[in-house]
């Protein structure tokens, strides 16, 4: 009988061996648990706020956008006679018109730097090129 005693013993000390190993393993899958817990509960109420967030921007009404910015005029004189000069036609003019306007000699060399400075104000949206050579204020009417 003792030879049985020792086995039954040595089972029992096993199995109280390894009740001990599943309970430390119990313990720690539950720390796991609640750390995963917390986990889920930190991501639920992250994706909470974003719901809540993006509910709100698609709630905002669409942004104005900005108005726009008047072209700028060059600063130059000749831009300034030139401006002058189509404030007061009440039609498109050639570069050439522009230069007899302004009291220029009727030159090449004249008709031309006008011309230059029409395309530039043209380039600029301030005056418009309805065809070829004939400009006039965006807003007059021919």
């Amino acid at each position: 009988m003792t030879g049985d005693q020792l086995t039954l013993g040595a089972v029992l000390a096993r199995l109280q061996e390894r009740e001990q190993e599943i309970a430390a393993q119990a313990e720690a899958a539950k720390e796991r648990v609640v750390e995963l817990s917390a986990q889920l509960e930190e991501f639920h109420r992250t994706a909470e706020e974003i719901r809540i967030t993006r509910k709100t921007l698609l709630e905002l009404p669409d942004p104005q956008p900005p108005a726009p910015t008047p072209p700028r005029q060059p600063d130059h004189p000749a831009y300034q006679q030139i401006m002058a000069v189509f404030a007061a036609a009440d039609h498109p003019l050639p570069a050439r018109q522009v230069c007899e306007a302004m009291d220029l000699e009727i030159s090449p060399d004249n008709i031309n730097n006008v011309r230059i400075k029409l395309k530039r104000l043209a380039g600029r949206g301030i005056l418009t090129e309805t065809e070829p050579g004939l400009f006039r204020l965006p807003f007059a009417r021919t």
